[in-house]
């Protein structure tokens, strides 16, 4: 257990390197980062930001009907990270998820990964903005009053 992050740091790059399915919740966005290390002839591994599903069921749907396919997988690992993607890479995590991909279905995985973390960097941002400026599903603690 890494004390700075509250997570095993070695066990969630486990997790990458071998569960088929992980989501990785975010504190920060709803949505999830879905990786598919799976791949057959024609179906590369799939990495992408998606919206959040409100039950095992609706993210196995999900699966079937973006991977046709593609069998469903007997689990779907979940994990949290409670800090912002770029960490993630900081610590040598989105490396692995790289290198998985890679090893599934070769080097032009590398820009699905880049694509995907660029959504979901995207995303936070976006969301962090919406909480500073009060945007919407937040609200403004103080307003400046109006000049006369």
């Amino acid at each position: 257990m890494d004390p700075d992050f509250g997570i095993d740091i070695e066990e969630m790059g486990r997790v990458f390197d071998e569960a088929e399915v992980v989501v990785v919740r975010f504190h920060v966005i709803s949505q999830r980062l879905l990786i598919d290390a799976r791949s057959a002839p024609g179906d590369p591994p799939l990495i992408r930001l998606v919206p959040p599903a409100s039950s095992a069921e609706e993210r196995y749907r999900y699966l079937q009907r973006e991977r046709p396919g593609m069998p469903l997988p007997e689990q779907i690992t979940v994990v949290g990270w409670p800090r912002y993607i770029q960490v993630m890479k900081d610590v040598g995590l989105w490396s692995r998820i790289e290198e998985r991909l890679v090893r599934e279905s070769g080097p032009a995985a590398v820009q699905d990964a880049q694509h995907a973390f660029d959504d979901v960097r995207s995303a936070e941002r976006h969301e962090v903005a919406a909480a500073i400026l009060g945007g919407e599903g937040y609200e403004s603690l103080w307003e400046r009053s109006a000049q006369r």
